[in-house]
């Protein structure tokens, strides 16, 4: 008789279908958060099958991020190499929190005789709750490259250390910083384009808006503000959440509202409609309209994390109120693709994505503007 425990058919497929995802969806819950309800009434929602099936797809789904282990290694690698310092300014110190950004210079900025390049701030992304300026390394170094531009690329805090206010301050801080220090590090001060990832698109939109709205909450003094503002050309948003509602919406049906940290970085869902550009901008007049800058939002159609009716929606509406908006849907490309594939020249969308954000930045900017 064989001493290993031998499960009947009936028995291996009640641990494949109940025993595996009960198991997993209540350990994603536990690590991350259980159902907003009063009492055992968050178990008993945290046990409903549809939650469970759904939150263990989401979960499952995160493992296809394994396939970017080599890639991890590359940019780990490349950033602590100190012969690569040539190409970038590390660990700057800007704003009231003392966050670092890296600058990235132009590999032929030298040959612009009499002339600074413009500057793309890129803002990654994480959920509002992860994320570090280093692992966009190789990014910000092929963006300097393929845009002729010098790219700032700054840390900002994430939940739980900030809520999504803070997040804002310290992206207009990066602006303020900017404003301040083109002489000093070379670049033109007053050609600055915005561009963000997922989370860090919300932040880019949101940042300019308040600016542009002119928020006390923001502790900058008014006229900086406006200075601010008339120094950014555009916004280029890739994947980028724009109406915080629909999202939440999106994550319910994923089953991923609860272990998500997006309202608890909106401090609930009360002020969902606060930190969502499509709200901020309908509420605009038109003098405040007038001082939107262009947008260029970029979505690819097979993202199931932020779905491409975001985008879609947010031109729209952008259109709708006679504003400047260009939109490229993707075909193929994923959430995690629009900004993998932008690090190395052999992933197999970098031309593309950089071939739609290359027509907008030469739009929005000049390669080599003179002093």
């Amino acid at each position: 008789m064989s001493a290993g425990v031998k499960l009947s058919l009936p028995a291996t497929v009640a641990v494949l279908l109940v025993g595996v995802p009960y198991s997993i969806s209540l350990t994603a819950q536990w690590l991350y958060g259980w159902p907003n309800k009063p009492g055992y009434k968050k178990y008993i929602e945290a046990l409903k099958p549809r939650r469970i099936y759904c939150l263990t797809r989401a979960v499952l789904e995160t493992l296809k991020y394994l396939q970017y282990g080599r890639l991890y290694f590359q940019w780990k690698s490349w950033y602590k190499n100190d012969e690569n310092r040539k190409h970038y300014e590390k660990g700057v110190t800007f704003g009231r929190r003392g966050n670092k950004l890296d600058l990235y210079h132009p590999p032929n900025s030298i040959s612009c005789d009499l002339s600074t390049p413009p500057l793309v701030m890129f803002i990654y992304g994480g959920a509002w709750s992860s994320g570090e300026r280093s692992n966009y390394c190789l990014l910000a170094r092929h963006m300097a490259e393929e845009l002729n531009a010098a790219v700032v690329c700054p840390d900002y805090c994430t939940y739980p250390q900030g809520n999504v206010l803070a997040m804002v301050q310290d992206i207009a801080d990066c602006l303020v910083w900017a404003l301040e220090s083109g002489n000093k590090f070379r670049f033109d001060q007053d050609n600055i384009v915005l561009m963000g990832h997922s989370a860090g698109a919300h932040l880019c939109a949101l940042t300019a808006l308040f600016l542009i709205d002119g928020r006390e909450e923001l502790l900058i003094e008014l006229n900086k503000q406006r200075e601010v503002t008339l120094s950014i050309r555009g916004i280029i948003g890739l994947s980028g959440v724009y109406d915080v509602m629909d999202h939440y919406e999106h994550e319910q049906m994923r089953a991923v509202e609860y272990v998500s940290t997006m309202h608890k970085a909106m401090n609930g869902l009360e002020n969902f409609s606060y930190y969502s550009p499509t709200h901020l901008v309908e509420s605009f007049s038109q003098d405040k309209l007038s001082r939107v800058p262009p947008f260029s939002l970029l979505h690819g159609t097979s993202d199931i994390i932020v779905p491409v009716e975001s985008s879609v929606k947010f031109s729209e509406l952008l259109t709708s109120l006679s504003l400047e908006a260009s939109l490229y849907l993707l075909p193929g490309v994923d959430h995690t693709e629009m900004v993998t594939d932008l690090m190395v020249p052999n992933r197999h969308f970098y031309h593309v994505i950089y071939g739609c954000i290359k027509q907008e930045a030469g739009k929005l900017l000049s390669s080599c503007r003179k002093v």
